[in-house]
């Protein structure tokens, strides 16, 4: 019988020389460190390291110590009702960006109205602070989202400033309203506040979701062809016409009545941006803008269809305003890059939860508001 040739003859194994103690010893250290160094950034990132610094968590603390625990809704905004349609941009406002979005063409929406606050299923009032949010997708994809108010300035100036008024106006639970001797001494010190809840209480009310203003509260910085970038504000103004409030009704008749509103005709708003002029404040929302400033209408929204959350389009969404197209970046406001990480933290949070029923329920949208 012949010998296996060289080709096919297994080599013998290489032999590996030991590692001196100290190099092994080097090794060991360095993986350590590196271990280590992840394990503290994580530590650092969640605040378990520094206890007193603002974080994600302490949102999502503050938001269930005001409102409670309510699993698998948004920790803020949680009674709410996807809705969808389209924007018509004007192509106007391409003097002030580039963003494709704001061109003569139509883009689709995805929508969401809700109110203020962490509570699913409290009532509705006409005093509520009511929100609308936005995802616009043109068609090359290059989406911009946005989370816009009711109110004519945000309430604080920034994260830490809202979070310590989160706490300081929680409910006493025996009279279900802000504790004075928490609320007093918090607002005194905080004049910028006072003075931004004054001007929310101030408002004028609409009769309901369906005929009210919102209001970017925050400001951005748009770019245009030339690099060149402008301070801008903007608001979606109602094509409806506007009501006063009425006196509230039980249960959900706010979101009822815009079921209602959706099922007879489309409903619309003007996208209405206004251009900061010399020495407008950018940095901080509680200061509105005076009156007066350059405005120019970039196109039409136009909103056609309600759905439960409970099965909605809306419903695995966040809105973060810092999605933002190119031809849109953010300020030297603090707000919005705040709203984006607690916004991510919420959706974390509620992906992984089981929840009970909206209160807005596809049994509620199907009967036309429970009409």
């Amino acid at each position: 019988m012949n010998e296996p040739s060289d080709v096919t003859r297994t080599p013998p194994p290489l032999a590996v020389p030991p590692l001196p103690p100290r190099t092994t010893i080097l090794r060991l250290a360095a993986i350590g460190g590196v271990m280590l160094a992840l394990v503290a950034g994580f530590a650092l990132s969640a605040g378990w390291l520094t206890p007193h610094r603002l974080t994600q968590h302490s949102f999502m603390t503050a938001f269930r110590v005001v409102d409670g625990r309510h699993p698998g809704f948004r920790r803020n905004h949680a009674k709410g009702l996807c809705v969808s349609g389209w924007f018509d941009g004007s192509g106007q406002a391409q003097v002030l960006s580039t963003a494709s979005v704001l061109g003569p063409r139509r883009s689709r929406v995805t929508g969401r109205f809700a109110l203020a606050g962490g509570m699913p299923f409290q009532p509705d009032a006409p005093g509520k602070v009511r929100s609308m949010a936005l995802r616009l997708r043109p068609p090359d994809g290059l989406e911009w989202r946005m989370g816009i108010n009711d109110i004519p300035v945000f309430v604080a100036r920034d994260a830490r400033e809202f979070h310590d008024l989160l706490l300081a106006g929680r409910p006493d639970p025996a009279t279900g309203k802000p504790d004075p001797a928490r609320i007093g001494p918090f607002l005194a010190g905080h004049a910028a506040v006072a003075r931004a809840l004054a001007l929310v209480a101030a408002r004028p009310l609409t009769s309901g979701f369906g005929d009210d203003t919102y209001n970017s509260l925050d400001t951005f910085r748009w770019i245009d062809a030339a690099g060149r970038s402008v301070a801008v504000r903007w608001a979606m103004v109602p094509l409806q016409p506007v009501a006063p409030s009425r006196a509230g009704r039980d249960g959900s008749y706010l979101f009822e009545d815009l079921i209602v509103a959706l099922r007879q005709h489309p409903l619309r708003w003007r996208l209405v941006v206004t251009v900061a002029g010399p020495g407008d404040p950018t940095a901080d929302p509680t200061l509105p803008w005076p009156a007066g400033r350059r405005q120019i209408d970039a196109g039409t929204l136009t909103l056609d269809r309600a759905e439960s959350e409970d099965d909605g389009a809306c419903t695995g969404l966040t809105f973060d305003p810092m999605v933002l197209p190119p031809g849109m970046a953010a300020s030297d406001d603090p707000i919005p890059a705040a709203r984006s990480a607690a916004y991510m933290r919420s959706f974390w949070l509620r992906s992984g939860e089981a929840r009970i029923p909206s209160a807005v329920s596809p049994a509620m949208v199907a009967t036309g508001g429970g009409q």
